[in-house]
């Protein structure tokens, strides 16, 4: 979901709290005080704690902590036995038999330049995994935006060019004030005017800035989470004109010469406002069927969350159906807390169903390696990924004190997706001091 998205309908968009300042006691193997983003490498002894940012979905709000005190260190985490390499054949590397392969797997850590930079850490702390799947936002304020304002993808193109095998996901609002509160009448009438055409130039603009910037494959998650409340792109008001829409998109940046884009069709998981079957675009418009997924509401067990109408098992059945890869963009804790049966249920049953990529959101409190709320999720996530380089490898639990978490006091403030990704960290408040930056 994206940030408002999930947060109107289930407060998770709010900005991060305090805790989050903190998240990095789980990105080494010794605590961090708030301040300063985590280091290279962060199973190395350090005193900063990496600022949080939410997607897209958390790209948008921002809060930042003023100087924490510091955490007490706590024991490195014990170095993780490495899955045995493939014995090389003489023509080259073995591969895993088709079928076998780990999904491609990454998460999102930040909108604008931090998402790149704490990349390497985490797969540092993941024992040198690959993380195949960079995951952005544009921001849904204005049009100019929604174009990939110039500058905004740059260090997200360089990083997708290092490899030839990299996967970068962007997921595109299709309305601007996207997380504004606007009216299902207004909702209805600006559906209407993009099915006549009226915005197919600004998303050609955005085609042709990712072509130019040698990122003609990016996968567009364009118009997430359409079966619910929070955004303006929205479908209930009116699905008719949300399809014809998202097709004259599709059409405008397929059109572009030089692109290769693959567009992703992601509701939340569950019925929400519409049945997200009711504004599913058709096949010649899709490519991936993708699917937000959370632990939640408080109290559902997985296998409800699997069951459910319109959940992870009517996804896959749908998919299935219409020919398409699936994929989970967004997906991680959140209604029931640091839940280890959750992390554990959810990647079997991502290593089952083979998604085309998924991208966990890591930030409190659904996250694992920037979230110090969830020591036994982030240690099954751990012991599960660890090593992984697109070979099945199952590893053992890594163990480890962790830091007691301290609040600083300090309540976050919501700004808004672009003034987070512009100031690149998120902001607060103190009952006795003017707001912070960090």
């Amino acid at each position: 979901m994206v940030l408002q998205n999930r947060r109107a309908r289930t407060g998770r968009l709010t900005v991060v709290s305090a805790a989050v300042a903190l998240s990095a006691a789980l990105a080494s193997g010794a605590g961090f005080a708030a301040g300063t983003p985590p280091s290279a490498d962060p199973s190395a002894p350090t005193t900063a704690a990496p600022a949080q940012t939410g997607p897209g979905v958390t790209a948008s709000a921002a809060s930042s902590s003023p100087q924490a005190p510091a955490v007490n260190p706590v024991p490195s985490l014990p170095e993780l036995p490495q899955p045995t390499p493939p014995t090389p054949s003489a023509t080259g590397p073995t591969k895993p038999a088709p079928g076998q392969e780990s999904p491609a797997f990454g998460a999102f850590l930040n909108s604008g330049t931090q998402g790149v930079v704490r990349m390497k850490g985490l797969s540092n702390w993941l024992g040198g995994a690959e993380l195949r799947v960079g995951h952005s936002y544009l921001p849904g304020d204005r049009w100019s935006n929604i174009e990939g304002a110039p500058g905004f993808l740059d260090v997200w193109a360089r990083w997708r060019r290092a490899k030839d095998d990299r996967l970068f996901v962007l997921n595109v609002p299709m309305l601007e004030r996207n997380e504004a509160g606007v009216s299902d009448a207004e909702v209805r009438r600006l559906l209407r005017q993009g099915a006549a055409g009226h915005f197919d130039h600004h998303f050609r603009t955005l085609a042709e800035r990712l072509v130019a910037l040698s990122m003609p494959d990016t996968i567009l998650v364009l118009g997430w989470e359409m079966n619910g409340t929070t955004y303006t792109h929205r479908c209930g008001p009116d699905p008719e004109a949300w399809k014809t829409y998202w097709n004259n998109i599709v059409t405008t940046m397929r059109s572009v010469p030089g692109q290769r884009f693959r567009f992703d069709f992601t509701p939340s998981r569950g019925r929400d406002a519409i049945p997200w079957t009711q504004c599913f675009p058709g096949d010649g418009s899709v490519d991936i069927i993708g699917m937000d997924t959370y632990d939640q509401p408080q109290g559902m067990p997985f296998d409800e969350q699997v069951n459910e109408p319109y959940g992870l098992q009517a996804h896959v059945d749908f998919a299935k159906s219409h020919n398409k890869p699936i994929s989970y963009p967004e997906w991680g804790l959140f209604r029931n807390g640091d839940n280890d049966e959750y992390m554990r249920r959810m990647l079997a049953w991502i290593d089952a169903h083979k998604p085309l990529y998924n991208t966990l959101t890591d930030y409190c409190p659904h996250g694992v390696w920037q979230c110090p709320a969830n020591p036994g999720s982030s240690r099954v996530y751990r012991s599960v990924l660890s090593g992984r380089t697109g070979e099945p490898a199952t590893l053992p639990l890594p163990t480890a004190l962790l830091a007691p978490w301290r609040s600083t006091g300090c309540s976050p403030l919501r700004l808004g997706d672009w003034v987070e990704s512009w100031l690149g960290r998120k902001a607060c408040s103190r009952p006795d001091r003017w707001p912070w930056t960090r």
